[in-house]
This record gives C-alpha cells, sequence and structure tokens, in this order.
C-alpha cells in the first residue's frame, strides 16, 4: 500500500491580487469602510489597553483622519491608535487573512467579554481591500509601544518593501496612491457620501480633508473654518431609552432615513441574552394608500454600517418597519454583506417580532386614546402579522382593536366580554349598504363589528379559532331579531306572492318570521358557509363560474306593509307590491345590476303614480 501524501494548498500572491482588485467586495466603494473600519480597531485596542492600565493616553482625543490629494493622487487614512512594530507589520499586514484582531481578542479580553469587544476586524483581508482602487499601497506605523516607526510599500503584484528610519507620530497611515480607473476616490463629495453611508456612526471621530486646499493660504479676511468630524461616535442605540426624548428620536429618524414624517412610534432594543444586539425600530405612518409597504432596516456591526436593508433579520409581516440594528455577534461573510447564519437570524427575527407585539400590547395599555388614534395605520399590519404567526397573536392580542359601527374599538378580549355565552359576533362588510340590518341589530342593543377589508375577514375567522367565537355578518340570519326567539307560523297566500318572483331562473326561497323591529317589511340573507364558500371560490378559482348564492328572503310579520299583504288589503297591487318589497330588499343587500335597477325604478314610478 502506497504512503499518504499530504501538504497544505499554497497561492501565489500573482495570481490572488487581480481576484482581490475584483471580487473581494460586492462594491468597490466598500474599500474605504474597510480601512477606516481598521483604523477604528486601531483605536479600540488603544482604549481597552488603557482600561487594563497597560497604557497612559494623557487625555489626548483619538481620532481618524481621512485625506486625499488631487494633484498627488493620494488617499490617505490615518488614526492614532495602537500602531504596529516592525514585528507585528510583517506579522499582520504581509500575511494574509491573518487577522490580529482576533489575536487581540484572545490576548486581552476575557472569554464572556470577546464578542462585546467592540473590534470590527475578523479576517485579515481588509488592507488589502485598498487594491480595489490603488496600484501602490503605503503603511507607515508607530506603535504605542515607543520603537521606531516603519514603512511598509506594496505593489499591485504582492511585492513589497519595509524600510525603519522614518518619523511618524503613534499610529498608522495607510496611503493609497489611486489608479486611473478610480480616480472619482479623489473627489470630496463622493468621498464625504462614502463615509455618512458606512462611517456616520463609527466609534472613532472621523475627519474629511482636502490636502490640497489645506496648503492653500487663507483669503485677507477670511477665517479658517474648525473641522468637525463628518460622524456621531455614540447613536441614539447606545444610550439609554430613558435618557432619550421622543423630539430625539424623531430626529434620529428623519436623518438616518431622509423621511419627514414623524413615525407612528418607535422601539429601542437592548437584548443582553440569548442574543446580543442594540436598535431602534419605527413604525412609519404612509402617506398613501398605494405607497410601497417596504421598510428599511441598516445593519451595523459594532456601529460600522453593514448593509441596507438584509429582510432575512424581520419576519415577512414586519417587513415595513424602519430601524437600526447593532448586531456585534453578526455572522457575515468576509464582505460582510450576506448572513450565513440561518439560526441567528431566526432567533433575532422572533425576538424583534415579539417586541414589536409587547409594543402594541403596551401602548394600548397606557396610551389608549393615543393608541386609537393610531390604529388605523397600524391596524393592517397588527391583523395580518397575527394571522401569519400564532405567537405574534398571544403576544399582542391586548392590543388588537375591533372597530365598531359607531366608531368605538373594543380589544379583542373587551369584544369576547360583550357577548358572555352566546359567543356570536355580528358584523358587517359595507356599512353603508348594510345600513338597515346595523339598524336592526343596534336597535336591540347588539354590537356590529366593522370588517372593511378581506384581511379583516381573515383575521376575524383567525378569532374564531383561537377564541372559540362564531363571527356571523348581519345579513346572514335573524336568529337575534326575532321575538322569542321562535319561527313564525307561516301564511301560505303570503308566501306564494313572493315565491312566484323568479332569482336566477328558480322560485325564490321565502321564510317568514317575527322581529322585535316593525319597521322593515323583509331581509335577504345568504348563510355565512354559502357566502365564505362562495368567496374562497372566487379567490382560488377566479375563472371558474360563480355559484349561485343562496338566498333567502325573510318576511317580517310584524310590519303593517306585511300584514296588509297578508290580509289582502293592496287588491289587484298586491303582487306590484310584494316585488317591490323584494326590490327593497335586494338594495340593502347588495348592489343592483342595471336590469334590476330600471325594473326598481319603473315599479317606484309607477307606485308613485298611483298615489294621484
Amino acid at each position: 500500500m502506497e504512503e499518504k501524501k499530504k501538504g497544505g494548498i499554497s497561492v501565489e500572491t500573482e495570481h490572488i491580487f487581480p481576484i482581490i482588485k475584483k471580487w473581494l467586495y460586492s462594491e468597490k466603494e466598500i474599500f474605504l469602510r474597510e480601512i477606516v473600519s481598521n483604523a477604528s480597531d486601531a483605536v479600540t485596542k488603544l482604549r481597552r489597553l488603557a482600561s487594563l492600565g497597560k497604557y497612559e493616553s494623557h487625555g489626548t482625543p483619538y481620532r481618524i483622519d481621512v485625506s486625499f490629494s488631487k494633484s498627488l493622487k493620494t488617499l490617505t487614512v490615518t488614526d492614532n491608535g495602537i500602531g504596529m512594530t516592525e514585528e507585528e507589520l510583517e506579522r499582520y499586514i504581509c500575511n494574509m487573512a491573518l487577522s490580529g484582531a482576533l489575536e487581540f481578542i484572545e490576548k486581552y479580553e476575557g472569554e464572556k467579554e470577546t464578542e462585546g469587544s467592540g473590534i470590527i476586524g475578523h479576517f485579515g483581508l481588509g488592507f488589502y481591500s485598498s487594491f480595489m482602487v490603488a496600484d501602490t499601497v503605503e503603511v507607515i506605523t508607530a506603535s504605542y509601544e515607543g520603537t521606531p516607526a516603519v514603512h511598509f510599500t506594496c505593489s499591485e503584484d504582492g511585492s513589497y518593501e519595509i524600510e525603519g528610519g522614518v518619523e511618524h507620530a503613534r499610529g498608522t497611515s495607510v496611503i493609497m496612491h489611486i489608479n486611473e480607473d478610480s480616480e472619482e476616490y479623489l473627489d470630496e463629495a463622493k468621498l464625504r457620501d462614502i463615509l455618512e453611508k458606512y462611517c456616520a456612526f463609527m466609534p472613532v471621530e472621523i475627519y474629511l480633508t482636502d490636502e490640497d486646499k489645506e496648503e492653500e493660504t487663507p483669503k485677507e479676511g477670511e477665517e479658517k473654518k474648525e473641522p468637525t468630524p463628518i460622524n456621531d461616535v455614540t447613536p441614539l442605540w447606545q444610550k439609554k431609552a430613558a435618557d432619550i426624548t421622543d423630539e430625539e428620536y424623531n430626529d434620529f429618524y428623519t436623518k438616518v432615513f431622509r423621511e419627514y414624517n414623524e413615525p407612528l412610534f418607535h422601539i429601542h432594543l437592548n437584548a443582553d441574552y440569548p442574543l446580543c444586539f442594540k436598535g431602534i425600530l419605527y413604525f412609519p405612518k404612509l402617506k398613501e394608500n398605494y405607497e410601497s409597504l417596504e421598510g428599511k432596516v441598516k445593519l451595523f456591526y459594532n456601529q460600522v454600517f453593514v448593509a441596507e436593508n438584509i429582510k432575512e433579520v424581520l419576519p415577512e409581516y414586519l417587513l415595513m418597519l424602519r430601524g437600526v440594528l447593532d448586531c456585534p455577534e453578526l455572522p457575515l461573510n468576509v464582505s460582510r454583506s450576506y448572513l450565513q447564519n440561518s439560526s441567528y437570524v431566526a432567533k433575532l427575527s422572533r425576538y424583534i417580532a415579539k417586541k414589536v407585539a409587547d409594543k402594541l400590547a403596551k401602548m394600548c395599555k397606557n396610551e389608549r386614546e393615543k393608541y386609537e388614534g393610531l390604529w388605523k395605520d397600524v391596524k393592517t399590519f397588527a391583523e395580518y402579522a397575527s394571522v401569519c404567526e400564532r405567537s405574534f397573536y398571544d403576544g399582542a392580542k391586548d392590543g388588537l382593536l375591533l372597530t365598531l359601527s359607531d366608531g368605538k374599538k373594543l380589544t379583542v378580549s373587551e369584544a369576547v366580554e360583550t357577548i358572555g355565552e352566546k359567543k356570536t359576533l355580528y358584523y358587517t362588510t359595507d356599512a353603508v349598504l348594510q345600513a338597515q340590518y346595523i339598524s336592526l341589530y343596534t336597535a336591540r342593543d347588539i354590537k356590529v363589528f366593522v370588517s372593511d377589508t378581506l384581511l379583516d375577514e381573515r383575521f376575524f375567522q383567525m378569532l374564531e379559532q383561537y377564541e372559540g367565537v362564531k363571527f356571523v355578518r348581519v345579513d346572514a340570519g335573524t336568529d337575534a331579531l326575532r321575538e322569542g326567539g321562535e319561527d313564525a307560523e307561516s301564511d301560505e297566500r303570503l308566501a306564494s306572492l313572493f315565491t312566484a318572483i323568479e332569482k336566477d331562473g328558480k322560485p325564490l326561497t321565502v321564510k317568514q318570521e317575527r322581529f322585535v323591529d316593525a319597521s322593515v317589511p323583509a331581509v335577504l340573507t345568504v348563510s355565512e358557509e354559502s357566502r365564505r364558500m362562495e368567496e374562497m371560490m372566487r379567490m382560488y378559482a377566479p375563472d371558474m363560474p360563480a355559484m349561485p348564492s343562496e338566498v333567502t328572503l325573510i318576511l317580517n310579520l310584524a310590519s303593517p306593509i306585511v300584514t296588509g299583504l297578508a290580509e289582502g288589503r293592496f287588491g289587484d297591487k298586491s303582487e306590484q307590491v310584494a316585488k317591490y318589497i323584494y326590490s327593497l330588499a335586494l338594495l340593502s343587500h347588495r348592489s343592483l345590476s342595471a336590469d334590476e335597477m330600471k325594473a326598481f325604478l319603473s315599479d317606484s314610478y309607477e307606485i308613485l303614480s298611483g298615489l294621484l
């Protein structure tokens, strides 16, 4: 048997550098984020050493300077952080994919503190992103330990030189000699846009300088402007919610999302276990019904911008949310552009859903009047989330409102309490068309709930499953309207007047009952089960011919008009009156067709003429 051969994969720099230049990051501009992130790490490391008593800072403010020169075609990032010795430079810069950040964490951070170190770099590739825009890169660095500064120069083919005996303050400067294809990165507006996009909340102050203008002598009478950092080192999500005003939350929303309509409400997140992340979520106010429902969540990694919106971190039913999430445990690939670990994302998504559900219930309990004013904008999303996820419903139940026909609102629990042992709730899908039915119920002090969207009906069906109640549309039956709740004795002559009226080529189905309210002569009903089946068929098979509805005409024997018909007081006009009663019932049940409307108007004119 032959002996097995073992070895390690080798990579030639002249082959890997072209790949780095073209494929390392999905967006070319990310190189600046990587270089500035490395500078931020250098400062974070030194701060950590100072906190451990291993370095005396003497109160010198930490900073990162991004400077450029069109004349020299250079872009430089300088920090006054930990710096490197010559040995460290050779170890971390001259060896690709060896992360000095991870080694620092292992050396100076306890196991429990590692994930909260605030250090960004993990892959050891950030420095090489500079070759996406530069053909030569210089590094001048001086360690905090006081060793002599060293000068490293590397060309795009991977060859490098290191020399000592140079002057440089503590920290590191990365000088990129921009190639011809990337001169757009020597423009101040372009650089500012990139820094504001990726580094707006980085924990070290960042200053942008045009070196060519710095060398210009100020004109007489002009004062030199004091530089200001382009970033906010203490973003709102890093502060305690109790220390932040509503105005500050709204200002932050405007700044981050360029949105000038105030959000409906916000949720401040600060999770320690089992997840570790911070953030602020906003529930936006939609300006128009046709406006896009897609929200926007900005992901950060230790205050460094990662992605505009990774939808996986939100449940699909909450995608309209806007906000920022800072996740130091975020599992990313090398480019920090895509999530890798679905289990982490699933936990994050569930946590956010729970917090949103809790927020709705809490607002309804503590700020009922204000919350009811917001409900119109919140309802669609809250109902949809409840239908999609039982756990969301359970958490948000006390914040889910049902609207009554008179405009008042009840929580689900309050609504269920109103019906007692009957377990039946009545609803309307069109408060105008079904006004007559509503009046019959409200006259008996029976509450009628409003369902004006298909989602409302789906939500009601979900409540039937979860709460053990039954929702019945006001035109689905008359059990609650009858006097004594029992069927009345039918009059055959009266029934024959109405069964003679054909519907869809078939005799009309007629029943006789005695209502408590005598003002309405007749109503049309369609059983709840029949109507739901018809709607389901229409939804799943829209091209199939519609099934005829099982419509029943209920005659109210308490009505003087119906009594008059039964007693023959209308003489030879009895059939005309019966037909007219049916038309009135049909008019309050649904919209009339063109032919039905024409016939109804003709009958109306004829009846009026008979009064002359």
